[in-house]
């Protein structure tokens, strides 16, 4: 932890630098040049740091930095009471991300510089801050980095403890359910997921998958987690809405993240059958479908909407469908897209918008025998109506009846797992 990381031998940590102000983009978690920025400050950071001369703590840079007044709401505060870093090195790597972010790194090191106090941690022969000539240049290198727009993540400090490298991360939100269809085992503190369940919810959301880590639930640290504690919170939570927050096994590089190496390896051992999961079960390559936003949406036609009166039952299916093809109304072309919590139906051509509606307003989906590639679902029109709800059936065609059945049985799932309550 007391010597500086090596540097990329391929781009020098003042040119990361200077190519971070000169992409002109806000820099991202995925940005090539972002771990090398950092490990030139922690360097910095660390270069003749002291040891202590009492006790067995080894000091690190955060020792010193959680010394400094940057108020209750600052970047060292966030440090401070972040549940995700376990060490010292963890949190000093918080701060520097939160400091970047939020464009007070350069404030911190002038306060650093200016307290005699906290420059007796350095040696002067072998330190930057504590060394006038040195100082400066490093401090007017940051405040070249207070230019830069920074847009990181930073609730993605899993990792930091370990390494620089981040993980790529994403939310999940679903719908409430009775089991998400995960199968988990306790590594060291983390929680891994080594199977979804065939026809459970995780597997229709197609948002997890075997090797993936979870990390929170709806904000809720699983860092360091006890044996259990993932199943023990998600049955507290149970009947209400869920956001998780999921770390890929697969980093940016497409390749496995590489520290979290050690933790599939113990996995492997204990489930000598467990595999990484590449994609979701249901994922079709040969399909042809529309990358969005991360999601694979459908490519479909819109043939239009009927009103079915204040039933909404699939028996309305067999009328309304063939009421609405024999209206010969155009066909819009939309891209479709069964998300976890609602449908949501766009423009092909812009992303406008035209309708969205959640599993709870869904009273019905299915096909006409005659059609089968043509698929319609229900929805509550009018909740408010003194005489009671009316409901509208929405009709589409899809390219295949193998993409049809499929989008059927997507969407019966949703509101299949959705709970209703009164």
């Amino acid at each position: 932890m007391g010597a500086a990381l090596p540097l990329y031998p391929t781009m020098p940590p003042i040119g990361a630098v200077l190519r971070l102000r000169a992409d002109g983009a806000p820099c991202t978690d995925a940005s090539p040049h972002l771990a090398a920025v950092c490990v030139l400050l922690e360097g910095a950071l660390r270069k003749g740091l002291r040891r202590p001369l009492w006790g067995f703590r080894r000091r690190d840079y955060w020792h010193c930095l959680e010394q400094l007044p940057l108020g209750e709401g600052g970047s060292l505060r966030r440090a401070s009471i972040c549940t995700k870093a376990l060490t010292a090195q963890g949190r000093g790597r918080c701060f520097l991300r939160s400091a970047l972010q939020g464009k007070v790194l350069a404030v911190a090191m002038q306060q650093l510089a200016q307290s005699p106090r906290l420059l007796e941690f350095y040696d002067p022969s072998g330190s930057i801050l504590a060394n006038e000539e040195l100082r400066e240049p490093f401090l007017s290198l940051v405040l070249v980095l207070m230019e830069v727009d920074f847009s990181l993540d930073l609730q993605n400090c899993s990792f930091l403890d370990e390494s620089w490298l981040l993980p790529v991360s994403i939310m999940y939100e679903t719908v409430p359910c009775r089991a998400l269809g995960m199968v988990v085992r306790y590594v060291d503190g983390r929680v891994i997921v080594i199977e979804v369940l065939p026809g459970s919810q995780a597997e229709v959301d197609e948002v997890v998958l075997a090797g993936d880590v979870l990390d929170e639930i709806n904000g809720f640290s699983l860092r360091n987690a006890y044996r259990g504690q993932a199943g023990v919170m998600l049955q507290k939570l149970k009947g209400q809405p869920l956001s998780l927050r999921v770390l890929r096994w697969q980093g940016h590089n497409g390749e496995v993240y590489e520290p979290l190496l050690p933790y599939l390896e113990a996995v492997k051992e204990k489930e000598p059958y467990f595999q990484l999961q590449c994609g979701p079960r249901r994922c079709n390559k040969g399909e042809k479908r529309r990358v969005q936003g991360g999601r694979l949406l459908y490519n479909l036609q819109y043939l239009g909407r009927i009103g079915v009166g204040m039933f909404g039952g699939k028996e309305v299916l067999q009328k309304a469908i063939p009421a609405v093809l024999e209206s010969h109304v155009a066909p819009r072309e939309v891209l479709f897209d069964v998300k976890e919590t609602e449908i949501l139906v766009q423009e092909k051509a812009s992303p406008k918008v035209l309708f969205r509606h959640c599993y709870p307003a869904v009273s019905c989906v299915g096909r006409c025998l005659k059609t089968s590639n043509v698929f319609a679902f229900c929805v509550v029109a009018s909740p408010g109506s003194p005489k009671g709800s009316t409901f509208d059936c929405l009709v589409f065609a899809s390219s295949s009846e193998q993409e049809c059945e499929e989008i059927i049985q997507r969407i019966a799932a949703g509101f299949k797992h959705t709970e209703w309550f009164i």
